[in-house]
């Protein structure tokens, strides 16, 4: 892994690409703090099909546990509606 400061990076980034894009982890720091990272498409993919979505493991859990939810009576389906905050909940 190479560690570089981001002012190195910006000056630097083509070839920092191209490592890259060779296998090479590149860290990019702040004030010598690790901040980001730069890797290949390729290993960005794998780590994408490593790791199952939030959605996906929510669904996992309520195909494994419908029997109990029911009983209990939650339902885990995630709502992609915001809540109203406009509204006053004490009216």
């Amino acid at each position: 892994m190479c560690r570089t400061s981001i002012y190195e990076a910006r000056n630097n980034f083509s070839a920092l690409v191209k490592s890259a894009e060779e296998g090479e982890v590149i860290a990019l720091t702040r004030y010598d703090k690790p901040v980001a990272v730069i890797i290949s498409y390729a290993e960005y993919e794998k780590t994408e099909q490593e790791q199952p979505s939030l959605l996906d493991s929510l669904e996992k859990l309520k195909a494994e546990y419908a029997d109990v939810l029911d009983d209990v009576g939650f339902d885990i389906t995630p709502s992609r509606e915001c809540p109203d905050y406009s509204k006053d909940p004490w009216a």
